[in-house]
Parts: C-alpha cells; sequence; structure tokens
C-alpha cells in the first residue's frame, strides 16, 4: 500500500462517510499510508489506560483518537464533500482538484 497515492493529506478538513462516526467531520491531524489509515481530529476516540509513573502516581485513563480507514473519509472542499481527482495545471504539476465543483484543492 505504500506505493499507493492518497487524495487525502494531512490538514485536510474529511468528512466521516461510514462507521459509528458517520457524518462528522474533523481536520487530518497525521497519516498512515502504509497501513491506509488517518488520524482525524475528534474522531473514533478510544480510551487507553495508562500504568502509574511519576506524573500520574495512580494511572490514568486517556481519551484520544485512533486511525480510521482512508475509504471511511471523504474530502470536504467548502462546506460539502467531494470526490477527489489529480490532473495537470498550467505548469504541468500534478495537482488535486474536485470533482464536484472543479476548483483546485490546495
Amino acid at each position: 500500500m505504500s506505493g499507493t497515492k492518497w487524495k487525502i493529506k494531512k490538514g485536510d478538513t474529511v468528512k466521516v462517510i461510514a462507521g459509528d462516526d458517520k457524518g462528522k467531520t474533523g481536520r487530518v491531524i497525521q497519516m498512515l499510508p502504509d497501513e491506509g489509515k488517518a488520524l482525524v481530529e475528534g474522531i473514533r476516540i478510544v480510551s487507553r489506560h495508562t500504568k502509574p509513573n511519576a506524573t500520574t502516581p495512580n494511572g490514568s485513563i486517556v481519551k484520544k483518537e485512533a486511525p480510521i480507514d482512508l475509504s471511511n473519509l471523504m474530502l470536504v472542499v467548502g462546506n460539502t464533500a467531494t470526490k477527489v481527482g489529480r490532473k495537470l495545471d498550467a505548469q504541468g504539476n500534478l495537482v488535486r482538484f474536485s470533482k464536484k465543483t472543479g476548483e483546485i484543492i490546495k
């Protein structure tokens, strides 16, 4: 999967289209390209128990984001979720564009 060119990048706003968090939107905080997954802010929150240490002598329960599969995410451009295409611009660079509106995505 590492050779695959993903259409979602770190910093993009995405909408969840499948799963328990369906309909929610968030910003991609980390990509995991080898696994085909991403960490999205506020999506797929899980509880992790931590061992006691110097800062937390009794241990604690930490809520954090878990990876979500990229097939369950759709890029949001403006206020609408859209499919993403790739094409050459005037300078010959490959750029992403919204298939719904046709505008180029930065």
